[in-house]
């Protein structure tokens, strides 16, 4: 059987700080540079979910996109978008919201709402020059 790979691109912005509190202002902005901002910055987040399955004989889908689509945009793009991530996000609570740590946290929220396929990727970019993915690892 054919294994094909189907991704889903969705959007949203949302801001963030990276910040340690037990280091000092210094070390943190030495570290961090821009992104230890005290009043914040923002992305304009592009987020690439990649789902893999062998395509059903009479639909020829491995998944409906629309259906894909409606998840990320429930699970994730509604809960991020306009939000500040270090504060209004139950599921990034205490955690650096690094697009490293938000491709694994993004994961999380996916996973059990994928039926008749397998989450293959979570990718996140935070700028058009950056991006992490995270495969389930």
């Amino acid at each position: 059987m054919a294994i094909v790979y189907v991704t889903r691109v969705e959007r949203f912005n949302a801001a963030h700080k990276l910040w340690v509190e037990e280091w000092s202002e210094e070390k943190n902005f030495s570290f961090f540079g821009k992104c230890a901002n005290k009043n914040w910055h923002g992305h304009n987040y592009r987020l690439e979910v990649t789902v893999k399955g062998t395509p059903d004989p009479q639909t020829g889908f491995v998944i409906d996109a629309k259906k894909l689509g409606d998840i990320m945009k429930r699970e994730i793009t509604e809960k991020l978008d306009h939000m500040n991530l270090n504060l209004d996000v139950d599921f990034i609570k205490d955690v650096q919201p690094t697009s490293e740590n938000l491709t694994i946290l993004i994961w999380q929220q996916l996973v059990t709402h994928i039926k008749g396929c397998e989450l293959a990727s979570v990718k996140l970019y935070e700028t058009e020059n950056i991006f992490a993915e995270y495969k389930g690892e």
